[in-house]
């Protein structure tokens, strides 16, 4: 038999037991002590065990004198790795209803496993506060307990204490539960601690969990050397600068497990009799563990409240921290802990986050609320990431709902009136200014900034022009929303008209006809002929091309054409035509469309108007085609082609391509009804390329599925496959439409 000399009680009683071929449902039977108690003992869960208990373990596993009496010794030696002073755990309560966190599970399960050489597994698992790490490290104890025979210890760090312990305190509380004696401990001395510990460690297989770490300093001197131990971390903090780390973040709950950990709170015919309720609750708790917890108990204890009542509670914004108190469960409190730990800076901007309109922010956008240089701006942010309070994604920053509510109520009790609109005023002034430059790269007779320009954002090229006002569109149109609304209507229409030619870029975005419809009505407002003319034109454009509301967009380019009548304006006249003439094709009525282009050409042909007799142009041919008259429309696009080459520089670059693809577009479904496959999958393989290249997705979207039902038409089922899965990849800033179509067109072609 292997040597037991010197293992604890737990190990040695395995030993003992595996030497005798027993289980332990085996060894349960023959000495009378029940299978969870001899589990729990040699897993390191109970203590050392009463000398009758020892005695019936002996007897059941039949030990001669001397092994006998080896058990009774380390039984009364008190070298039990797993003895618990106070503040020292091994499974606190808690985790019964725990839901979720399989990859999080697999991690940790997959690294405990690991046999590296005597080199102990660290890992830190972070995320804000809430979030569950407690419960998850909990857990993961039970489900590792196997892989660590010489015990599982978890240690609370008090991290968010005011004063919490010292590592030397620490290590000696670890170094008790380990069982080293009083007398060891002494003769070590303070100063000897810390190596007997991580000798101590080394020596065995254990777990470690050190639960709620406050910063690097404090856990540093508790991670082992060498040994086969593993230490699982659990912090708000992101400890970036431990080395050799495991890391494991921690967010909110998928939607279905949050549903499913409030269901097994509430009960399910409570959560079954109203779904569409459950669910709000879990979305206006951010699924985030904590509120979820605190949600949950307030329905199991106040039995006579629906789950309607509660989501309807947690509507309002204003009261739902308050809500979210259940006891000594507050959600608003485990906040305040991180927050009063934030340096000033952090604090202030923290609070002033809470204006920021949209999801998230840019480095750039946030030091407009703080007047802070960008790159000392970007140290802030990410201090605040580093403690659980802000998540980051590439180069944006975004607070979990929850905390924004929470940063909201600091901002009121903190931040003076004044000084928070001075803020959120700077930063919508920000958003739209500099939208007004990012637009003006698709405008023509503008492009690139002028040399005077200093802003705090690279627009040095249109694509990252086009890459700011993307990841900014949410706060700008709050901020055009919020100018609106002030009466500010000189600033509305200059924006929109800024945007209107990128607005080609993103048509599926979702919001251009808010957009020009906001400033439509800001032109009425402003009593200018040729501003309103304009904007009504560009909120037809918007209604007819984004939603589909043919009649609306004859109804407001009818107005557009009175109000350019009064003013006088030929171009305005003239888009007012070509947009009526292009929803009166949709609509089917192709002979009055036919008319309205021709008016539309000879007024832009009368102005000089270069980019709108393109336009014209291209709307007859797409109206012939439209008509069935398939020849016609490719003699017209390719008269289009010859006119763009004509025209060369002088027409926008970016409009330039997109007219190039539509008119490739065309002339391959031309092709495609007069059933000259390969002329058509040229011409339309021509469009997707040219539309990938300039980063049209949904022009691509909708030249992918052309091509994909040419090629099926042609027999080459493969081949048309692959278009409608490139259609598919594109995902939602493609055509809603044409991804619809390429689904089902997969569906009905099955797998290749």
């Amino acid at each position: 038999m292997a040597d037991a000399r010197g293992a604890g009680f737990g190990t040695l009683l395995r030993q003992f037991r595996l030497a005798a071929s027993l289980t332990i449902e085996a060894l349960a039977e023959a000495s009378g002590v029940s299978v969870r108690g001899i589990g729990d003992l040699e897993r390191g869960r109970r203590a050392t065990p009463q000398r009758r208990t020892v005695a019936a373990l002996a007897d059941g596993l039949g030990l001669d004198d001397a092994d006998r009496e080896r058990l009774l010794a380390v039984a009364r030696s008190g070298r039990n790795p797993v003895h618990r002073p106070a503040g020292l755990h091994a499974f606190p309560r808690g985790i019964d209803d725990f839901v979720g966190r399989e990859p999080e599970l697999a991690r940790l399960m997959s690294l405990a496993a690991q046999e590296d050489a005597g080199i102990p597994v660290v890992v830190a698992v972070s995320g804000p506060p809430g979030t569950g790490k407690t419960t998850l490290a909990l857990h993961a104890s039970h489900a590792l307990a196997g892989h660590f025979p010489d015990g599982q210890l978890m240690l609370d760090l008090r991290g968010m204490d005011d004063d919490p312990p010292d590592p030397g305190e620490l290590i000696l509380h670890v170094l008790k539960a380990l069982g080293v004696a009083d007398r060891d401990l002494s003769k070590a001395g303070p100063k000897g601690h810390p190596e007997l510990y991580r000798r101590m460690l080394a020596e065995r297989r254990c777990l470690l969990v050190l639960d709620n770490a406050r910063d690097e300093a404090q856990v540093r001197p508790l991670l082992p050397g060498a040994g086969t131990a593993m230490v699982v971390i659990t912090s708000r903090r992101m400890l970036t600068g431990l080395e050799s780390v495991h890391r494991v973040p921690l967010g909110e709950l998928s939607r279905a497990d949050a549903a499913t950990f409030l269901t097994a709170l509430v009960d399910k015919e409570r959560a079954d009799a109203d779904p569409g309720a459950l669910a709000e609750v879990a979305d206006r708790c951010g699924h985030l563990p904590l509120a979820l917890r605190v949600a949950g108990n307030w329905l199991a204890t106040r039995t006579g409240w629906t789950v309607r009542r509660l989501a309807d509670r947690l509507a309002q914004e204003e009261r739902r921290l308050d809500t979210l108190t259940a006891g000594d469960l507050h959600v608003s409190a485990a906040f305040d802990l991180s927050y009063r730990q934030l340096t000033p800076d952090a604090a202030r901007l923290f609070r002033l986050l809470a204006l920021v309109d949209g999801p998230d922010v840019s480095a750039a956008g946030a030091a407009q609320l703080t007047g802070q240089p960008p790159f000392d701006t970007e140290d802030t942010l990410e201090e605040l990431v580093e403690t659980g309070l802000l998540n980051t994604y590439r180069d944006r920053y975004r607070l979990h709902d929850l905390l924004r509510l929470y940063a909201r109520s600091r901002l009121r009790a903190e931040e003076p009136d004044d000084e928070s609109e001075k803020a959120r005023s700077a930063l919508r002034r920000w958003l739209l200014e500099t939208a007004v430059v990012a637009g003006r790269w698709y405008e023509p007779d503008h492009g690139a900034p002028p040399a005077t320009w200093q802003g705090a954002v690279d627009l040095s090229s249109a694509e990252h022009a086009r890459h700011w006002l993307q990841a900014e569109g949410a706060n700008w149109l709050a901020a055009l929303r919020a100018t609106a609304t002030a009466g500010d209507h000189a600033t509305v229409v200059e924006v929109a008209e800024a945007l209107h030619w990128f607005s080609d870029q993103w048509i599926f975005w979702g919001h251009w006809p808010e957009v020009c419809g906001i400033a439509a009505d800001s032109a009425q407002a402003l009593g200018d002929p040729l501003l309103e003319a304009t904007h009504l034109n560009n909120h037809a454009w918007a209604l007819l091309i984004c939603e589909s509301r043919h009649h609306d967009s004859l109804a407001r380019a009818a107005e557009a054409l009175r109000a350019a009548q009064r003013a006088e304006d030929l171009p305005q006249q003239g888009w007012a035509h070509s947009y009526t003439a292009w929803a009166l094709g949709l609509l089917g009525e192709h002979a009055a469309a036919v008319r309205h282009n021709r008016e539309a050409a000879r007024l832009f042909e009368a102005a000089g108007d270069l980019h709108g007799t393109l336009h014209a142009m291209s709307s007859h041919a797409n109206t012939l085609l439209e008509a069935g008259r398939y020849r016609d429309s490719i003699t017209e696009h390719l008269r289009t082609l010859a006119f763009l080459e004509q025209a060369g520089d002088d027409i926008e670059p970016h409009s330039a391509d997109f007219n190039r693809v539509n008119v490739e577009t065309s002339i391959g479904r031309a092709n495609a009804y007069l059933g000259n496959w390969s002329e058509a999958a040229a011409h339309l393989r021509n469009a997707v390329d040219l539309s990938h290249a300039n980063g049209h997705p949904g022009l691509e979207s909708r030249a992918l599925v052309h091509l994909g039902n040419a090629l099926l038409a042609a027999g080459h089922r493969d081949e048309a496959h692959n278009a409608y899965a490139r259609c598919l990849a594109l995902g939602a800033a493609a055509n809603p439409q044409h991804i619809a179509t390429a689904r089902e067109r997969l569906a009905d072609l099955g797998p290749r």
